[in-house]
């Protein structure tokens, strides 16, 4: 196959099975098998074997520098150009590392949200807009209904519902980050990726960002990077601890932060690490 050939999505299921931490069956939404991701000839990042629960939410904690981010722009192939990566990154039983993917395709069903907002110098709109009629959606009424549903969703349409064609770029940091997660969402994906959505926000904002992720998590997977394990704490089901480019410990959230199975974990979530 081509680089682009653009394997098929929406024809094979979710795979199953038993986690760990309990006897209940779970559908996974994607795993990791063997992930490595070099940068040249540095290994960055090994052991990365990690299975994510759908509609569930999952922090990625760690020190600077431990993997976590690089982890997680591997789920959508954002690594393809800086990074070699290496092993299966399973998606409905596709290997979305497999160059015989369409990146652009695959990434309708895997979306993204980065540290710092980063709306397009458009309205409001059209930052909703822009993607899906790049994507060969041109009725009015689907655009205007998938506005609104994506800015409700991002708890965010009662705040600009009266703007929708003003300057993305005259809202405020908080309302910019809610509405890049509107942007992401509208072309409906199955799964969420975020990398420290919150940590260039004051606290009030930050809180309606965690509010707008537990309110999405019953339609979307999400994964999310986080520096803040009070946030991890607060919001995710589950939590991987990285450390120095592999994964320590994997567990449910309230394990990691009550009863961590490995000494670095303790260490970490009890600030004696360094």
């Amino acid at each position: 196959m081509s680089e682009n050939s653009g394997l098929v999505f929406d024809d094979v299921m979710p795979e199953r099975y038993i986690m760990n931490m309990d006897e209940s069956k779970h559908e996974v939404a994607l795993s990791t098998n063997d992930l490595k991701v070099y940068y040249g000839d540095n290994l960055a990042l090994q052991d990365a074997d990690l299975k994510f629960e759908r509609f569930k939410i999952t922090s990625l904690i760690g020190a600077s520098g431990s993997g976590k981010s690089t982890f997680l722009r591997s789920l959508n192939r954002m690594n393809d150009d800086v990074a070699t990566v290496k092993g299966n990154i399973m998606y409905r039983g596709i290997d979305i590392n497999s160059k015989a993917v369409d990146v652009y395709e695959m990434r309708k069903h895997i979306g993204m949200v980065f540290q710092r907002p980063n709306p397009f110098a458009k309205s409001i709109y059209e930052n909703i807009t822009f993607a899906l009629k790049q994507h060969g959606i041109k009725n009015k009424a689907v655009l205007a209904e998938r506005v609104e549903t994506s800015l409700k969703q991002a708890a965010l349409w009662d705040e600009v519902k009266d703007d929708l064609y003003k300057s993305a770029l005259e809202l405020s940091g908080g309302q910019q980050q809610r509405l890049v997660i509107a942007r992401a969402v509208a072309m409906q994906p199955d799964i969420l990726l975020l990398d420290e959505p919150a940590s260039a926000l004051d606290p009030i904002s930050t809180s309606k960002i965690e509010d707008t992720l537990l309110e999405l998590k019953d339609k979307y997977t999400i994964i999310i990077v986080t520096h803040n394990m009070q946030q991890a704490a607060r919001i995710s089901d589950y939590t991987a601890f990285f450390h120095l480019g592999q994964v320590i410990e994997y567990d449910q959230t309230r394990k990691i932060f009550t009863r961590p199975k490995v000494q670095r974990t303790i260490d970490y979530v009890n600030g004696n690490f360094g």
